[in-house]
């Protein structure tokens, strides 16, 4: 699975950054959609309340489709290195959420950002496969 040069392969890079749009998608839409519910809802109505709403039709589909993408980055890296690297949603959400939500990002919100582009930039330069990884066994 690990190229000669130590480079990260197209498809795996692919498939990455899809789970992370996917991944950033589902947190945005989802908090449209929670914010669109009133509060005042009794547990059942609450239900029938989500079940009708279309954006959250959308965060079940958009969760299907970062599912899919996350098995098929699981399939070219370790679950160690794919985890890590899909924690670029943590700065994406948090962007995005600034810009096309209005919220304010604190001093320590952007310190929190810095050190989660630190570790992803650290884990990624360790690898993406194990040496000694094989299939796991049943």
């Amino acid at each position: 699975m690990s190229s000669s040069n130590g480079r990260l392969p197209l498809r795996l890079a692919f498939w990455l950054a899809v789970t992370i749009a996917l991944d950033t998608g589902v947190q945005l839409v989802w908090k449209l959609a929670a914010a669109s519910l009133p509060v005042t809802l009794a547990p059942a109505e609450m239900a029938g309340a989500v079940l009708s709403q279309p954006l959250f039709i959308a965060v079940g589909l958009l969760f299907a489709g970062q599912a899919l993408t996350w098995l098929k980055a699981l399939d070219g890296a370790d679950l160690s290195y794919v985890q890590s690297m899909t924690a670029i949603s943590y700065v994406s959400v948090c962007g995005l959420s600034a810009l096309l939500l209005g919220e304010e990002i604190t001093s320590l919100q952007a310190l929190g950002v810095a050190l989660v582009l630190a570790g992803v930039w650290l884990i990624g330069r360790s690898g993406h496969t194990s040496l000694d990884a094989g299939p796991l066994q049943p």
